[in-house]
């Protein structure tokens, strides 16, 4: 009798646990991940709006062109915006170099994240299965970038098929592409890996940003601020066919300024799900726990 009675044990705590609500499992460190966020988003804008007024190393870009004369006396601009519209070829420049670092530094605390929520180990077995996959690192580096080179040749004939200059100002669009493809492809492709790595990896690109089928946090960092990139972007055309001749007109300042803000916006906007999720799963784990206390205390 005391053995069956020790045998019954395990399978009332089994029935317990398969009495709870499911819960989004794995890893995933949400205060580390709200302050990088933050600081991410904030030095983005930064990096936009106050590289190019920098000392310019993109000198060459520039037009000699006398300040006083990019825009009409009756159609005058902010002294603010002066410094983004003299040389649009400048300013996407100074853009792309920003996200370029910035990208790689958030690439990297994502990746981090992905492989804590996917390695189901714990202990030593856990420790080696990371150890295998941190010897990828620059394997998968390397291959992100070629992933985003390869994207923005794909970004800038999408441009000229959809009404982009194909003779004039070449390199304006291929910097609005690079800058889409930094800020869109390099995060996920050294986060999950480059589409053409492995069959399961395609199927992952196919599920996250085909499907939009979004299981985790960290697939959610990943899939809002790429589909706000590409809608601030398209919204960002929209002015350029006003006829206000106006200097901050120029192709292709508002899609990129359009992108930017998109990914910003859509970073907030992943970060706010994940916490609704997060102090939602909160919740329903303290009053479950509570029920299985008053339970226990009943018994």
């Amino acid at each position: 009798m005391a053995k069956k009675s020790k045998a019954r044990k395990p399978a009332s705590h089994e029935k317990e646990n398969d009495d709870q609500p499911p819960l989004s499992a794995g890893y995933f460190p949400f205060a580390g991940y709200t302050s990088v966020v933050g600081v991410h988003t904030t030095l983005l804008a930064f990096s936009t709006l106050f590289l190019p007024r920098t000392a310019d190393v993109f000198e060459f870009l520039k037009p000699q062109v006398d300040p006083t004369q990019i825009t009409s006396k009756d159609r005058p601009q902010h002294p603010f915006l002066d410094a983004l519209t003299l040389s649009p070829l400048s300013t996407l420049a100074w853009f792309c170099a920003g996200a370029v670092v910035l990208q790689s530094w958030w690439g990297g605390w994502v990746r981090g994240w992905w492989i804590e929520f996917a390695l189901q180990s714990v202990g030593l077995e856990r420790r080696i299965d990371k150890a295998r996959v941190d010897e990828r690192k620059y394997t998968n580096l390397r291959n992100a970038w070629l992933a985003t080179g390869a994207a923005s040749v794909f970004f800038h004939a999408v441009f000229v098929l959809f009404g982009a200059p194909l003779l004039s100002h070449v390199w304006e669009t291929y910097l609005l592409a690079l800058l889409l493809s930094v800020l869109t492809v390099f995060p996920p492709a050294y986060t999950i890996g480059s589409p053409r790595d492995s069959v399961v990896t395609w199927l992952t690109w196919v599920r996250l940003f085909a499907e939009f089928s979004v299981r985790t946090p960290v697939e959610r960092a990943l899939v809002y601020p790429a589909a706000g990139t590409l809608a601030g972007a398209w919204l960002g055309v929209v002015p350029i066919a006003l006829d206000w001749d106006r200097p901050w007109q120029a192709w292709p300042l508002t899609p990129a300024l359009g992108a930017v803000g998109g990914y910003i916006l859509a970073s907030m906007a992943a970060l706010t799900g994940s916490a609704l999720r997060f102090f939602a799963d909160e919740y329903i784990r303290s009053v479950h726990a509570a029920a299985a206390a008053a339970k226990i205390k009943t018994t």
